[in-house]
């Protein structure tokens, strides 16, 4: 196992990024960036031995700074979206910044997957220093009392680890002061065909959710659980991504329900159609957003591609959106307390 920093180029005000390269014992690369704490590119074998990256991305730091599409980055601090840009804690009211309609979306503005985190190598004997082999990276940000319009300071750390069965591992830890709100995800797209083979539309997905929350034209949970039974959202057994798309349905940007153990458990497994690669998704988390993107636009992206509608799939692991405004569900309030720990596992195969 190995980790490398490489130079990334200069931000727009002069600050160098990075890029960390980790590789394990099968060859398995895997590419993340200090610009948004994001995953670049992840380099797998399919079902033949030939090695293909399934993560959209690009090949500029410069991308990353203006990406609305959150290309691989890690949202916050409130992933999805909250209704009416406020939420109530306490006695208190937040307001926030309306960019979808009158919600707030992934934050709303100066989001942290435009921002430049700290980033370091972290090696076996747990001491950090860059420029070496290690076998994790950690991304840290500190996110200070009224980010975003939200209360309390927080300090944020995502680790990225390479394992030798092919897992990536993603583990979140953020420590406020006071009460807030968190939500964070990866907001990675994939494409086990290829980040530039065309559509996912041909996907084989499973999904271990026995209830999705319905939304209305705002793409908001209003705190209904309904079961996915005779719906299109019924992935239990698995099915092609687009199946059950029709011309009234024409995108999934849908959230799931997984359970509430608040143990490691499995959340989904998606498989390649064409290369026969697949990526089981596991976590704590309560909730899993799935999106295909099919209003997806991006010319340039990495190695000259074009990604269009539904070039990939985001399958966000987090708390329900808007759940601050129903009790409902789980709750994403956490304190000094009471901090934010999370761990999402990533794990590549064939079939």
């Amino acid at each position: 196992m190995s980790v490398h920093a490489l130079d990334f180029g200069p931000t727009r005000t002069g600050m160098p990024a990075h890029l960390y390269r980790m590789r394990n014992a099968n060859g398995m690369v895997v590419d993340v960036t200090d610009l948004g704490a994001s995953i670049v590119s992840v380099r797998v074998p399919n079902r033949d031995g030939e090695f293909v990256d399934v993560a959209l991305g690009f090949d500029e730091v410069d991308r990353y700074e203006h990406d609305s599409a959150a290309m691989g980055g890690i949202v916050g601090r409130c992933t999805n979206r909250i209704e009416g840009a406020s939420f109530t804690l306490g006695s208190k009211t937040y307001e926030l910044t309306a960019n979808e309609g009158g919600n707030t979306l992934h934050g709303g503005r100066d989001m942290w997957f435009e921002r430049l985190w700290e980033g370091a190598l972290i090696g076996r004997k747990g001491n950090r220093r860059k420029g070496a082999a290690a076998d994790t990276v950690i991304f840290g940000l500190l996110s200070p009392d009224g980010d975003q319009g939200f209360p309390g300071a927080v300090d944020v750390r995502v680790t990225y680890k390479l394992t030798d069965d092919n897992s990536l591992i993603i583990t979140y830890d953020a420590q406020p002061d006071l009460q807030t709100v968190i939500n964070l995800t990866n907001h990675a797209y994939w494409n086990l065909n290829g980040h530039d083979s065309g559509d996912v539309l041909g996907h084989s997905l499973h999904i271990a959710a026995e209830y999705y929350t319905p939304t209305g034209a705002s793409k908001l949970p209003d705190g209904r659980k309904v079961s996915v039974g005779g719906t299109p959202f019924d992935f239990r057994l698995p099915k092609a991504i687009g199946r059950d798309m029709s011309k009234r349905f024409t995108n999934y940007d849908h959230n799931f329900l997984l359970g509430d153990s608040r143990r490691l458990q499995h959340a989904a497994m998606l498989v390649g159609d064409k290369t026969g690669i697949s990526m089981e998704v596991a976590t704590d988390l309560p909730a899993l957003q799935v999106y295909t993107a099919e209003g997806l636009c991006v010319e340039g992206a990495k190695e000259g591609a074009s990604y269009g509608a539904y070039a990939g799939v985001a399958l966000e692991t987090q708390f329900t959106p808007n759940a601050i405004h129903h009790t409902t569900y789980r709750q994403p309030v956490f304190s000094p307390e009471r901090p934010f720990q999370s761990r999402t596992i990533l794990t590549f195969g064939t079939v």
